[in-house]
């Protein structure tokens, strides 16, 4: 969660937003094996959804505001969910996929 190596704990796991980097600088874990694809997106975009579609029909039920409120305020939100999100939940999908020993599928053909 605090995008740091999950092996030592102390290494940056990111070079970028969501690039990760070839190794941590620390203990020297290769990251180049490991690949989520999108596997983070999705969580994020069921969490983040979930919540601000939850929260904008309780709003207008509740309240009942004009369109522009809902727009005002639900797609700021959803952006900002979604983005402060994204690397906490790839560092987490890297993770698991260290812990479980993930790797691609291979055929013994």
């Amino acid at each position: 969660m605090l995008c740091r190596c999950p092996k030592c704990g102390k290494g940056r796991l990111f070079a970028g937003f969501l690039k990760v980097v070839d190794r941590c600088s620390v203990c020297g874990l290769d990251f180049t094996r490991l690949n989520t694809g999108d596997g983070a997106a999705i969580f994020v975009m069921q969490i983040a959804g979930g919540l601000v579609v939850f929260t904008a029909l309780f709003v207008e039920i509740a309240l009942s505001p004009p369109m522009w409120v809902h727009l005002a305020i639900f797609l700021p939100l959803v952006l900002v969910l979604s983005l402060g999100l994204m690397r906490p939940g790839k560092g987490v999908m890297i993770a698991l996929q260290m812990k479980n020993q993930a790797g691609e599928a291979k055929t013994d053909d």
